[in-house]
This record gives C-alpha cells, sequence and structure tokens, in this order.
C-alpha cells in the first residue's frame, strides 16, 4: 500500500449503499479497511456478499466482527419468532426490521480500529431519502455522533486530528445511488439487499429493502443483476 494514502475504515454490509460507499471512498484516494459484522442477523448471506465486493473492489483488509445481538432480538431481522414484513407499512412507523442501536455500535467498532489503524476517516453508507427511516440513518445522528467521537478519542481530545463520519450517500436518492456505482464500476450484482433471502440466497423481492432496491433501479433506468424469487412490481 502506498505510504501518502490516508486510511479510512469502510462499514461494509455487503449491500447496494456500502459497496458504493467503498467505492466512493476508493475512488477519493483512501487506503480502505472494510468492516463487516455477524451480529445474528437473518440476512447473513450479506457477509458472502461483502467478501465478494472486497474482492471485486481492492481493499487493504477486510475484517468481520461476530456480536450478538440476537442474544436481545427486537428486531425481525435478529428474532427468528418475528416476521418480516413483505407489505408496504405505515411509512411514519419505524419498521419491526430497525436493529435497536445498530448503527451506533457498527461505529464504535469502527472508531476503535480508526484509532489502532491512526486513522481519521470513517465511511458509512446511511441514506435519509429512500430508506426504511430508521432513526440512526438521520444526519442528526451521525452528526452527534461525530461529534461525540471527538470527545472520545486520543486524536480528538489532543487536538491533533479531528475525526470524520463520511456520509456520501445520505443525501441521494437511491437512483442517485446506484447512477453514482455504476460511474464507479460497482458490480451490484455481488451485492445484497434482502432483509429475508432464500436459502441459495435469491432476493425476496417483497421486503421493505428489496422493494427500495428495485423501485431505485426502476428510477436509474437499469435491471438490477441481484437474483429474485420474484419481482414485484414498483
Amino acid at each position: 500500500m502506498e505510504e501518502n494514502k490516508k486510511k479510512a475504515v469502510v462499514l461494509l454490509s455487503g449491500g447496494l449503499d456500502s459497496a458504493t460507499a467503498l467505492a466512493i471512498a476508493n475512488a477519493a484516494g483512501f487506503e480502505c479497511y472494510a468492516l463487516s459484522f455477524h451480529y445474528g442477523q437473518r440476512h447473513a448471506i450479506e457477509l458472502d456478499c461483502a467478501k465478494q465486493v472486497t474482492e471485486a473492489q481492492g481493499v487493504a483488509e477486510h475484517r468481520t466482527v461476530n456480536i450478538d445481538l440476537a442474544a436481545f432480538g427486537g428486531s425481525a431481522l435478529t428474532d427468528m419468532k418475528l416476521e418480516v414484513p413483505h407489505e408496504t407499512g405505515d411509512e411514519n412507523d419505524i419498521p419491526i426490521t430497525y436493529v435497536p442501536a445498530r448503527n451506533t455500535i457498527f461505529l464504535s467498532y469502527a472508531l476503535a480500529w480508526a484509532e489502532v489503524l491512526g486513522s481519521t476517516d470513517i465511511f458509512i453508507g446511511v441514506n435519509a431519502l429512500d430508506y426504511s427511516g430508521y432513526p440512526d440513518c438521520r444526519p442528526e445522528f451521525i452528526a452527534a455522533y461525530e461529534t461525540m467521537a471527538n470527545l472520545a478519542t486520543k486524536a480528538g481530545v489532543t487536538g491533533k486530528e479531528k475525526m470524520v463520519i463520511h456520509t456520501p450517500l445520505i443525501a441521494l436518492t437511491k437512483a442517485q445511488i446506484i447512477q453514482k456505482g455504476l460511474e464507479l464500476n460497482v458490480d451490484y450484482g455481488v451485492t445484497s439487499s434482502c432483509y429475508d433471502p432464500s436459502p441459495n440466497g435469491a432476493a425476496c423481492g417483497t421486503c421493505d429493502s428489496c422493494r427500495l432496491r428495485l423501485k431505485g433501479f426502476k428510477e436509474a433506468g437499469t435491471t438490477d443483476p441481484r437474483q429474485y424469487s420474484q419481482r414485484l412490481k414498483v
């Protein structure tokens, strides 16, 4: 790796958004360290996708950390007794697929690794336009976390450097995200956004995340290369 490159930790789920965020970080000239999590999610197929994304795009290192958010449950993604919704719900409600404190926890791990690497840059592919309404995807949350990070780290306290949480997708529509990724040669065929995939990894096509993804590809004027069990008309 080049000595003069700045290092960045990139949170990588294996989904469309995080794959695009990684491509943006790479294009910006960062030496990227990808961080994924096996947290008890029912859609753990995304971790195989994360590995394929790093192989396609290239990173300095890719780590997958095991944590057990299923021990607490409270989400259809971590509690197998709860069903993933396959119908459009009340857009004013926070859906049952929200995993309590997930991004807070993920960012904390990213912050820890960044400190060890001597990095002051973290990339996360949160989006506040075409998204499911999760509270930890909002600009207010990211701004608050960045403030906390600069109070809680050696670099921040000594005033030598400022920790920066990069959210390059936060103000983009899903179609704009896809168009940006295609410009950067992201292979969306190796990404998975589905909350309830089939055993062979095919996306359901009807969960909230699949709906948003398919809508984005339609509005971007292109076809989603991911395999689906069924494709909902959007």
